[in-house]
């Protein structure tokens, strides 16, 4: 059975001799418009990142444009690579400017697609999901618009294309495009999203309605929350009507008032991130050298280790968990030696957003599964805690015996109707007051879709 992962709580922590000190360096949560600068460089490839064993399609060899939100081109998308109840013949493969999410301004291309219900669209054209997935990797060989998606995040889109929904999907910057993918650092996860939409809308009018809703599913629940928040300031052109959730990963840095319940971390760790050494490797991998070109953890890795590592830039998350279960790779072995805060400390500052600041004006479901070891209860219930006391309306949602997987088709039962009253521009009343804690983690619920 996979380990336990917790992701978007107090996980990111450096343990320094017997004291815990959470890393808040940098403003990876800042909500600061991004600058136009004329014109970014060309993008470079580094395989040692995970670039490169993808058609030229991804490559722009030119100086990529300083307005964020522009097609650079467009292709019709592969057939196979179809979501059940969309249109083979209308779906897009797309390029796209955008603002680095690390350093907020240098434009950047970025990939992605568009999935096109079947039929008509209605008069103002199809509302628009906009999809952030979660954790695939951080080889370009990953990116969604090139590779099959899982079975679970098909079934679960193709519910939505069934409702009349157009699906924008981003790869996120540095997957499929050249440069590190920066691994659960939301303001670039938000930015791509966000000029997805730009691109799409602009390159699809009247076919796309200018209204939106974001859906995301562990890296991508933190990916919809924070374009949710960035939205505002960073693309107030795109009309976002709500947000869902589920597998929550978000975490706050600052003090938090609000009620929180404690999330585990592995003890005998010698850096606890993540909870899982793969997870890691994902940020050394992308997020790491995207905020430090320079930055190198191969010599704190264990020798048993470094396979897995190397493996990382050209494979995928269902290969690369396969190779780390059977090698025994864990976050307590897969160290050698502890690095110095001076190496890992401004990197995990990035990931936690500030608390101060933190806003979402529209409303926000929330789907968790009581049996989720994968993100965990405690983050769902710290996130939805925390959001509430700021003021967020959050519609929640517990699943008894639903894994982080089971949760997200599971939850299409309260969810669709969500989608259906904020398209409308029907009220959602909050449940932020009758919160409870998820109490301990439960079993999965055998034979239910999905639900491993």
């Amino acid at each position: 059975m996979k380990k336990i992962r917790w992701f978007g709580d107090a996980i990111w922590l450096v343990l320094l001799g017997s004291a815990v000190m959470l890393l808040a360096a940098g403003c990876g949560g800042s909500t600061d418009s991004a600058p136009q600068p004329p014109s970014g460089p060309v993008p470079v490839s580094n395989a040692a990142v995970g670039d490169g064993d993808v058609p030229s399609f991804y490559v722009w060899t030119s100086r990529v444009p300083g307005t964020p939100g522009q097609l650079l081109r467009q292709q019709p998308l592969d057939a196979n690579l179809a979501l059940d109840n969309s249109d083979p013949s209308q779906n897009v493969r797309m390029l796209y400017t955008s603002a680095d999410g690390v350093d907020g301004k240098t434009p950047i291309a970025v990939s992605g697609a568009v999935y096109f219900p079947k039929g008509t669209p209605p008069a103002n054209g199809w509302p628009v999901i906009a999809w952030t997935h979660g954790t695939v990797g951080v080889a370009d060989v990953c990116a969604q618009s090139y590779t099959q998606r899982s079975d679970r995040d098909k079934a679960y889109l193709g519910t939505l294309l069934a409702q009349g929904y157009a699906v924008v999907a981003t790869d996120y910057q540095g997957l499929g495009t050249p440069g590190p993918h920066p691994y659960v650092l939301t303001r670039a996860e938000a930015y791509s999203t966000l000029d997805n939409l730009r691109a799409a809308l602009v390159m699809f009018p009247g076919v796309l309605a200018n209204k939106v809703v974001l859906v995301g599913q562990s890296q991508g629940s933190g990916a919809t929350i924070a374009t949710l928040q960035y939205a505002p300031t960073y693309a107030p052109d795109v009309h976002i009507v709500g947000g869902v959730a589920t597998g929550v990963a978000f975490g706050f840095s600052g003090v938090n008032p609000a009620p929180q319940i404690p999330a585990p971390v592995v003890s005998n760790a010698l850096l606890p991130v993540s909870g899982d050494a793969l997870f890691d490797m994902f940020i050394w991998l992308g997020t790491a050298p995207a905020e430090n070109p320079a930055f190198d953890i191969t010599p704190y890795l264990s020798d048993s280790a470094k396979p897995l590592f190397a493996a990382a830039t050209k494979n995928c998350v269902d290969a690369l968990e396969t190779m780390e279960i059977s090698e025994g790779i864990t976050e307590a072995n897969y160290l050698k030696a502890r690095p110095p805060v001076s190496l890992v400390g401004p990197v995990l500052g990035r990931l936690p957003t500030p608390i101060a600041g933190f806003s979402v004006k529209v409303p926000l479901f929330t789907g968790t599964g009581l049996a989720d070891s994968v993100t965990g209860t405690p983050a769902a219930y710290n996130f939805i805690s925390t959001a509430c006391s700021l003021g967020v309306d959050i519609e929640w949602h517990y699943y008894p015996g639903l894994t982080h997987n089971g949760a997200v088709n599971g939850s299409l039962v309260d969810s669709l109707p969500f989608i259906k009253k904020v398209l409308a521009g029907e009220p959602v009343v909050s449940n932020c007051g009758s919160l409870v804690v998820p109490g301990p983690l439960q079993p999965a619920t055998p034979g239910l879709p999905f639900n491993t």
